[in-house]
Order: C-alpha cells, then sequence, then structure tokens
C-alpha cells in the first residue's frame, strides 16, 4: 500500500506532529522512499542539497510544476486520465491523502469536462499550500529537516541501500532520485512512467540545466523522453502554456493599494506615545493588511502588517524579497560588503548555517558560569537607595556579558562610542531620518575610531598562543571562517561582523530593559519570578541546562508576553525582486516594503486585549503566540540567528536579579513612553532604584568601579 493512501493531515506550523506522524517516521527509509509522491520527488530534484533552497525556478513556474505533478499522481493512482484535449474523471473515490483529495473533489464537482489546462490555471493560485503539506510531510517522515529560517535541510541520518539496476547506491532519498532520473536521461534505459513525468516537468521548467551538464544529445534524450507518456506529455503542455503568461492572470487580481489619511497618523494616539506595533495594528484594522503612507516629497511607503502578510513573508518572501538594497549603505560605512544582514539566497543560507553554534542556546549554556560571574561583577557596584539612568544601567549590564564571552575583551570603556556611532548610520541610511552630513560630523567621527579601537583589541588577544586553552568564542568563529573561506567572510567584513556583536548589547539591553520595568512594576509577577530565582540558586548555581521550560516555567511566559508587547525590532524592511500578489495588491518590482511584522502583536483577534500584560496567554493549551503571528525576532530567512541565546541570556539576568534585589521604577509616577528610532526602547527618563539587596554574593574577579550616564 502506498504512503500516498494514507497521507497524514498536519502542519508543522500549526502544532506539530501527531501519533500518525511518528508511526510513519519509524517506516523504513527505504520502504518510505519508494512509496513517495510525484510531488514529493520533485521537491527532492528540486533541493539544492548544499544550500537549502530550491534551484532557482521562478515562483509561478514552480507553482505550475506542483499543480502538475498533483494531477500526475492522481493519473497514477487511476483516479484521472489525461488525453491533449481532455481530462477525464474516472474514479471520484478519496485517496486520504490531504493534498490530492481537495483537487479530486473539485475536479468531480465541476459539471463539464475541461481541459489539462484550465486545471493547472485554476489549481495554481493553491500551489503553494501543497508545497507546505508536501515539505511537512518529508520532515514527518524524516527525509527533511526543517531549519530556523525557513530552510530545508536533508536529513544525513536517514541513509539506506539500494540495487538500482544492479548498481548500488548509498545515499539520501534525493541522492536515490537523481540518480534514478540521470540513468533514464543519460542511458537508453526505458524509463518508468513516474520518471518520465517528473522529466517531463523539470525539464518545462528548464530546470535540468543548473544540475546536470546537457550536449546536444542529451537535450534531444529528454525531448524523446518527455513523448514517450501521453499522461505526462498533455500535463507538461498545459503547463508549459500557463508558465507563459502569469502576469495576465495575476492582472485581474489587483486591488489599488489604500492610501493612509494624514489625519490617521497625526492623530494616532499609539503613534504618539512610540508604540510601533500598536500603531500599524490600528492602521491594518483601519485599511487592510496592505496600505501605503505618502508623505510630503517623499515616496510612497508600502507596509504590510497582518497574520496572513506575516507568513507570506515568513514562507514565500524568499523568492520575491531581498534585504541587500536597504542595508547596502549601512555596510559600506563599516567597509563592509555582503554580511549576513544583507545576504539573500545560497550564499546568506550558506553563512548562516556555518556561523549559527556561534549564537546557539548551548554554547552559551555552556558557558553559564562565566555569564553569572560577569552578571554579579556588574551588579556588585549597585547601592542600596540609589537610583540609576534605566537606559545604560540595562546596556551596561548586558556589554558586561557580551563582550567578555563573545569577543574576549573587556569594552565598557567604548560601548558607548559604538553605539552611538551605529544608531547615528542606522537612522542615516536605513531608518533615513536624518540627513547624511549627519554622519560626519566631528563628535561622530571620534566614536567611529572605536570601532578600530575594538579591532586592534581583539587582534592582540586572537593569537594561538593566548588562545590556547580558552573556550571557543563568536571571534574566533569569525576569524576561523575567514581564515578557511575568504571569499565568504572576506577581511573588509570583519569590523561589521565583530562591532555589531557588541551592538547587540542595545537590543537585548532594551530588551532586558523592558523586562525590568515589567517587573519592578509588577510585584505580583516579581515575587513568583524571584520564587523561581531561589529555588534555582538556594543550593549553588544552577548549569546552564538547568534553566529547563519547567524550572523557569513563570519567567519564560514573562518574557515571551515582555517580547509582545515590547518587541525591540518591531519591523523589517524588503526590496520587492520579483513582482508578486500578497492578498490581492501587486507589490512592484523594485518597491521598497516595511513589513510590521509585530503590528499582529496588538491584534485583538489574535492576541485578546493585546495591552494587557498577560503572560497566561503563552500556556501550552493557548495558542495566542503560534505560527507566525508571534514575530519578536522578524520572519523568514532573516529570522534572529541568536534568538535561543537572547532567551537565555534575558532569563538568567532578570532570575539573578529578582534573586538578590528589589528595584523600583523611579520616578514612581513614571508612564511608560516609547523611543522607537533606530529601534524600540523606553524613554530615557526612567529609572530603576535598588529599594533592597536580598542576598550578598561572592565574586571570582575584582569587583569594578561603574559610572551610570545616560
Amino acid at each position: 500500500m502506498r504512503i500516498s493512501a494514507n497521507y497524514p493531515a498536519f502542519s508543522r506550523i500549526n502544532g506539530g506532529f501527531g501519533q500518525q506522524e511518528q508511526d510513519l517516521a519509524q517506516i523504513t527509509m527505504l520502504d518510505t522512499i519508494e512509496c513517495l509522491t510525484l510531488p514529493e520527488e520533485l521537491i527532492l530534484m528540486l533541493l539544492n542539497e548544499q544550500n537549502g533552497y530550491f534551484y532557482q525556478v521562478p515562483g509561478w513556474d514552480l507553482n505550475c510544476a506542483f499543480v502538475g505533478a498533483v494531477l500526475a499522481e492522481l493519473s497514477l493512482l487511476s483516479r484521472i486520465d489525461t488525453d491533449l484535449e481532455l481530462l477525464h474523471l474516472l474514479d471520484k473515490t478519496e485517496t486520504d491523502n490531504p493534498i490530492l483529495d481537495p483537487i479530486l473533489k473539485q475536479i468531480a464537482d465541476e459539471p463539464k469536462k475541461r481541459n489539462p489546462q484550465y486545471w493547472v490555471e485554476r489549481f495554481t493560485m493553491q500551489a503553494e499550500s501543497i508545497i507546505d503539506l508536501t515539505l511537512d510531510h518529508l520532515v514527518a517522515i524524516n527525509i527533511l529537516q526543517y531549519q530556523d529560517g525557513e530552510f530545508w535541510t536533508l536529513n544525513p541520518s536517514s541513509r539506506y541501500t539500494k540495487n538500482l539496476n544492479k548498481d548500488p547506491i548509498d545515499g539520501t532519498a534525493s541522492q536515490f532520485i537523481k540518480t534514478r532520473i540521470r540513468e533514464a536521461v543519460f542511458t537508453d534505459t526505458i524509463p518508468d512512467p513516474r520518471d518520465i513525468i517528473i522529466i517531463s516537468l523539470m525539464n518545462t521548467c528548464d530546470v535540468f540545466r543548473l544540475i546536470y551538464e546537457l550536449d546536444k544529445g542529451v537535450e534531444d534524450r529528454i525531448d524523446a523522453i518527455c513523448k514517450m507518456d501521453l499522461i505526462g506529455q498533455s500535463i507538461a503542455r498545459a503547463v508549459k502554456h500557463n508558465i507563459a503568461t502569469p502576469m495576465l492572470r495575476r492582472s485581474s487580481l489587483n486591488k489599488k493599494i489604500p492610501t493612509v489619511a494624514l489625519r490617521d497618523l497625526l492623530g494616532n494616539k499609539s503613534m504618539r506615545k512610540g508604540n510601533v506595533p500598536s500603531f500599524f495594528a490600528e492602521l491594518a484594522k483601519q485599511y487592510g493588511p496592505v496600505f501605503q503612507i505618502r508623505l510630503p516629497f517623499g515616496k510612497p511607503m508600502i507596509f504590510l502588517a497582518g497574520p496572513k502578510t506575516n507568513f507570506w513573508v515568513h514562507r514565500r518572501g524568499r523568492k520575491y524579497l531581498r534585504a541587500r538594497d536597504y542595508f547596502a549603505g549601512f555596510e559600506k560605512i563599516y567597509g563592509a560588503c555582503g554580511v549576513l544582514p544583507s545576504l539573500d539566497g545560497p550564499d546568506h543560507f550558506r553563512l548562516r548555517r556555518a556561523i549559527s553554534p556561534a549564537y546557539s542556546r548551548a554554547r552559551l549554556e555552556d558557558q553559564m558560569p562565566q555569564l553569572i560571574d560577569y552578571a554579579r561583577q556588574y551588579m556588585s557596584g549597585w547601592k542600596v537607595g540609589e537610583h540609576y539612568s534605566a537606559k545604560s544601567f540595562c546596556r551596561y549590564m548586558i556589554n558586561a556579558q557580551i563582550s567578555p564571552l563573545s569577543i574576549g575583551v573587556d569594552t565598557q570603556d567604548i560601548i558607548d562610542d559604538l553605539i552611538v556611532f551605529k544608531e547615528r548610520a542606522l537612522n542615516t541610511y536605513v531608518v533615513r531620518a536624518l540627513p547624511r552630513f549627519m554622519l560626519h560630523t566631528p563628535g561622530i567621527r571620534r566614536r567611529a575610531k572605536a570601532v578600530d579601537t575594538l579591532i586592534k583589541r581583539i587582534q592582540s588577544i586572537s593569537t594561538p598562543a593566548q588562545r590556547a586553552g580558552c573556550p571557543r568564542n563568536l571571534a574566533d568563529d569569525w576569524l576561523s571562517l575567514h581564515a578557511s573561506d575568504p571569499a565568504l567572510v572576506p577581511e573588509s567584513n570583519l569590523r561589521f561582523a565583530l562591532s555589531a556583536t557588541l551592538v547587540a548589547s542595545v537590543y537585548l539591553g532594551d530588551s532586558f530593559n523592558f523586562a525590568l520595568y515589567s517587573m519592578a512594576s509588577q510585584p505580583g509577577l516579581y515575587e513568583r519570578i524571584r520564587a523561581e530565582a531561589d529555588s534555582l540558586f538556594d543550593n549553588g548555581d544552577p548549569d546552564g541546562k538547568d534553566f529547563t521550560p519547567d524550572a523557569i516555567d513563570v519567567t519564560r511566559r514573562f518574557l515571551m508576553e515582555c517580547l509582545r508587547m515590547y518587541p525591540i525590532v518591531p519591523m523589517s524592511l524588503r526590496d520587492v525582486m520579483n513582482s508578486c500578489v500578497v492578498e490581492g495588491y501587486e507589490l512592484p518590482v523594485g518597491a521598497r516594503l516595511y513589513i510590521a511584522q509585530t503590528a499582529t502583536h496588538y491584534m485583538e483577534d489574535i492576541f485578546p486585549d493585546p495591552h494587557k500584560f498577560d503572560i497566561d496567554r503563552h500556556l501550552s493549551d493557548r495558542k495566542d503566540n503560534r505560527n507566525s503571528s508571534y514575530a519578536p525576532y522578524g520572519l523568514g530567512t532573516h529570522t534572529c540567528l541568536g534568538s535561543r541565546w537572547l532567551e537565555l541570556q534575558l532569563a538568567v539576568n532578570v532570575l539573578l536579579i529578582a534573586h538578590h534585589f528589589t528595584l523600583k521604577v523611579y520616578p514612581e509616577n513614571y508612564e511608560l513612553r516609547f523611543n522607537p528610532l533606530p529601534s524600540l526602547k523606553p524613554t530615557s527618563n526612567l529609572n530603576y532604584l535598588v529599594s533592597e539587596k536580598r542576598r550578598e554574593f561572592g565574586l571570582k574577579y575584582a569587583e569594578p568601579d561603574r559610572t551610570y550616564t545616560d
């Protein structure tokens, strides 16, 4: 019996795997591969094993090909038949496959016979959901692995050996299928009907030249194979015709993008408070998920805001959007080109995979004793009865940990200069809130020298002798990548990569600031977090792996709610590289998109009573925080690489403060307001008062002299 006859309906995004999927995962790899459907085999043929991307088949072409694969699978299951003129229903009995059955039902419900081209055209709009389900199923049966950032790679542990025409093959599912197709294309063997269909669809998409080296003889062989099977020939013909005119069909869906009235900008209370996510949620409620803002003397700014646009960006954005354009000016300030935030496509995936261990939670878990010591060292300077500027209080505390852990040097004396220079550059080249000459004032030029100071300090301690016996850190990883692959990480990019590591103190520090405000202003939550902290620390310092979801349940949900209400990066920028339609609106090539991914955090139908701080919305039996509607770390391929590190470091710092101190908001009547540029943070008049020191703590390092300035 084919697996497709008992294909479990599920979605990774909508809740993970059930018992059926776990049972399927136990099927032997050999049986699984022999029972794949045509859409699944097409996925594996088109997936580039080295970079996690599909071979560069244009989105519309890919959609048409997948619809063709579904129709061909129904034909092989004897549910339909096709000729060059018409598609015929043979049997409307369901296949128990959630991809095939909705298509089969629509064909069965159609009173008039149609040709294959009609059905390809009709179903192409559903193709992206077909691809999603196909990918999810391949993950469920352990053929693919899902990687953060919406990448898929082959599961390296899923290997098998099979004799294919007496030649043994040892490899992955993709290698088996590609070997099978290679044999059909490059030898005189008579291909299986399934292989003929796969070859016909791939030839229609003109993708063979990206996988194999072709000469005239091989091209003639492919053309001959495509004519061997009437089913494959008719479906490929229908797909090819649809590929030819996608723009004509797309234009019929276009709607005019609504423009936000100036009064709705100036009179918005959330905007006046600086609450960017709430502001965009209100605009989306009034104008819909796609709208534009036209400021005097400026180009129209197109915004996406809503759960469906979030999902589209998360799952489809890689095909239509790119990051390099908006980031190009900013990276040039550091003398760089092609740094991680500005890369797209295979190079981005390759670099992201190579550097990801340095940003992992596991790396921080291994350094937990040092992290706790650095935090306590910093807190040792606090005095009961004193109040401190919240912004520097939090940023300095985080930098006191990130700097030695990530790059092995102390940078407290230059972190302000690094931050001011970076924020001025962002406001000038990315946010474009300042004219460019503001980046060349004497004060900014002086602060820019801090980058060179930082690089010299790192170079001075990065010799093999000095690093011998030291735990590996982020600087080691970047320098090693440069040495092993200078084309991927050129020397010109190291200034940005290493200084950006410290500037992360801004984002993590400001998230920490919001967390301290939320804890200090809610005594009941403070006590619940303190109870978890005392349980962890009273019998000695915990190890990194002791911070489990159960051990810090309240703290974990508390921080999730902080990130929902106060996302540090509430919006992302991308440029449209391929024209596309989102929610019925065409986004033209070259348009700059402002993706307000955190607007969903303040949408009533997703997070009920969104202005209420409620950690229970993150209980396991609640679904408020599921899917791409919860997006504090961004969406898609550029999702924050260090999100798991950030979550753990935030939790440890909040718990340490709750264990040792009682902080209060100062002044008592402070009303939280936001400074949204270039990232979201509390306004500078927020302070914290140290009202109680609950416990003493020993230090492994000398107590530093700290001065808090804003």
